[in-house]
């Protein structure tokens, strides 16, 4: 039987304008919409009078004004980044520019990851957003804080590897940003995706307390370790899927795409790829199959043994 994921898509938005969520966070919703960014990027402001900007979000000025004017009287002390994809960070040059304030991340793009293990190489990722330097660098477990608030840094590689989610403490509230979201999976896309740290970063949250979660991209999670679970789940029959595909003789990733994915989109055939790769990048560091050289996209595939 299938894992059943208690996805969460109810969301209205009104683009342009700030959302009062809760007594610290509010958010406003970039008008990108897209089958990666649901809604759109949900850039959210942290505090009153002096509050952190988390991911916030594309290049689209209209964005950013509506941004600035959502804080007029208020001042930004911190530009906080989840991740380098083009969808989180980019802005983050504008409204530093606009108030001087600092930007905090892991660091550039790939910056996480010690080796290109899935033999993908140099291959540009069209997603990540590769000029994003920030001026202060995090590390798991550091801290950044305002007047009544406090942000602590979770590293989270695995969608990206510089991925970082923030805990609020004031309100056991945990901004996941692409790590965990209610309203689809997150694409863990090689070279900088890697499945076994996603899954690594799964559990490193099942084991945390966290009373909701608030991904960049649609509604809250409230209750998440059932929702984590079945992420952790869902991963696991994909991998058992596939070895099941390569037992019956399909030895490349659009072949097992084709019968894994099912209904699936066209326009997301590319990100189920590089997710199958990511599993069989995985796959192959257990042991359980072989490539025909490195793992890559157009590498046939076998169980080993």
């Amino acid at each position: 039987m299938a894992v059943e994921i208690p996805f969460r898509r109810e969301l209205q938005v009104e683009y342009g304008a700030v959302a009062q969520l809760t007594p610290l966070i509010r958010r406003v919703v970039a008008r990108n919409p897209s089958p990666f960014t649901f809604k759109g990027t949900g850039t959210y402001i942290v505090g009153k009078g002096t509050v952190a900007v988390i991911d916030p979000g594309p290049d689209l000025a209209a964005h950013v004004d509506a941004l600035l004017a959502a804080l007029a009287g208020e001042t930004i002390s911190h530009i906080v980044i989840t991740h380098t994809h083009l969808d989180h960070s980019p802005a983050a040059a504008a409204v530093k520019a606009a108030t001087g304030a600092k930007t905090y991340g892991f660091g550039p793009h790939g910056s996480g990851r010690a080796e290109d293990r899935s033999g993908v190489g140099g291959v540009t990722e069209e997603g990540g957003d590769h000029a994003f330097r920030p001026d202060v660098v995090l590390r798991d477990g550091n801290s950044v804080a305002g007047p009544g608030w406090h942000l602590t840094a979770v590293h989270t590689p695995g969608h990206t590897s510089n991925h970082l989610c923030f805990a609020l403490a004031e309100e056991r509230a945990l901004f996941s940003g692409d790590h965990v979201m209610g309203w689809s999976t997150s694409v863990i896309a090689p070279p900088d995706g890697d499945m076994s740290a996603y899954m690594r970063s799964l559990n490193k949250l099942l084991a945390r307390d966290d009373a909701v979660f608030w991904p960049t991209h649609g509604p809250p999670i409230p209750d998440p370790k059932p929702f984590v679970g079945a992420f952790i789940a869902h991963r696991q029959e994909r991998g058992a899927a596939i070895l099941a595909r390569l037992a019956q003789g399909e030895d490349t990733i659009p072949a097992i795409v084709d019968r894994v994915y099912l209904g699936l989109d066209p326009r997301l055939k590319g990100a189920a790829a590089r997710s199958v790769l990511a599993h069989l990048v995985e796959l192959v560091e257990l042991g359980q199959v072989e490539s025909d050289g490195a793992p890559t996209l157009d590498a046939r595939y076998r169980l080993k043994g």
